[in-house]
């Protein structure tokens, strides 16, 4: 997975994640949405409308208590702690 920063700031963060689709988007943004000091976390994938951009950019706005990348860690540790949890659920049941 490749990563590139587009944007920064102190409660702002957009970032572009290199061949992910709204699967892996959708998650990450539900994940980050749980979070108390996350404002708003959203992502475009919309070329036509986005200057020919094809990779999906996530941009998250927090309260300003937290770090955006702080934020994005934190969701990612959720997500993989959840796959994890299923995986495991889902083996134990087969």
């Amino acid at each position: 997975m490749e990563l590139r920063v587009t944007e920064s700031s102190e409660d702002e963060l957009s970032i572009e994640i290199a061949g992910e689709d709204h699967t892996f988007m959708n998650v990450l943004k539900g994940a980050l949405l749980e979070h108390e000091q996350v404002s708003a976390a959203t992502y475009d994938v919309n070329p036509e409308q986005s200057g020919g951009q094809t990779e999906p950019i996530l941009t998250i706005k927090t309260d300003g208590s937290i770090d955006p990348l702080e934020a994005l860690e934190e969701a990612a540790v959720d997500v993989r702690e959840k796959a994890t949890s299923f995986r495991d659920a889902f083996g134990a049941a087969a």
